[in-house]
């Protein structure tokens, strides 16, 4: 992707799954390779479980926050219900990257509503977007340990898309995170990336649009 252009980037949670730390660390990394960067953060009772949202502009200007319906390059989805409510911003080529993994909201949980089925969200989703990448980030962070590097496991994921060295971002999170979990955040970094590289490398060219061996070797350099 062109940064010329720039990153319109939108990324949607719940309350608790550190969905605005994640794009405070993502501001943070785009402004130290010099770009310029805005964005909003949008809480609906995030304490109590309501979606979090979070607009992250990154160009060499950007004059406002608002990422239009139909503009993001990329929707990362902390859980799958909120990636679906906010499937919309999404452009026509842009990228879905969806943590395959769910957590109840109120209207389910007090038995008001039903949680839809995986073909129905992977239905509404495609209706905005051909490009979804799906894995199990919230298995991930079990594995690892800690639950709450979700948040670090999507940016990992992310990032294989972007064009900021992992020095520099394993740099903000150092800096940015207690240093009693640095090491488990960055841990978790590197498996969001290694996630990403081994859907990518088992695809067929088809399952994403553009050239994925070009994206591979532009990211690779990246990668290590």
């Amino acid at each position: 992707m062109d940064i010329e252009h720039g990153f319109d980037i939108v990324l949607v949670g719940v309350g608790g799954q550190g969905v605005v730390l994640a794009s405070d660390i993502l501001s943070e990394v785009a402004m130290r390779n010099g770009y310029d960067v805005k964005k909003t953060d949008t809480l609906g009772m995030a304490q109590r479980g309501g979606s979090v949202v979070s607009n992250v502009r990154i160009a060499p200007k950007i004059y406002s926050p608002i990422i239009d319906r139909g503009d993001a390059n990329f929707l990362v989805g902390f859980e799958k219900l909120e990636t679906v409510r906010y499937a919309d911003m999404l452009r026509t080529d842009g990228v879905t990257l969806m943590n395959d993994s769910k957590i109840d909201p109120v209207s389910v949980s007090t038995g008001k509503g039903e949680y839809p089925s995986d073909q129905a969200i992977d239905a509404e989703i495609a209706k905005y977007a051909d490009n979804t990448i799906k894995f199990d980030a919230t298995e991930k962070s079990h594995e690892l340990g800690n639950v709450k590097v979700l948040n670090t496991i999507m940016l990992g994921a992310l990032s294989f898309f972007l064009p900021f060295s992992v020095s520099k971002w394993n740099e903000v999170l150092a800096e940015r995170l207690p240093a009693k979990v640095v090491d488990i955040n960055l841990d978790a970094f590197k498996a969001g990336r290694a996630i990403i590289l081994d859907i990518i490398s088992r695809a067929e060219p088809a399952d994403l649009s553009g050239d994925v061996e070009e994206e591979k070797e532009e990211n690779n350099q990246y990668y290590m």
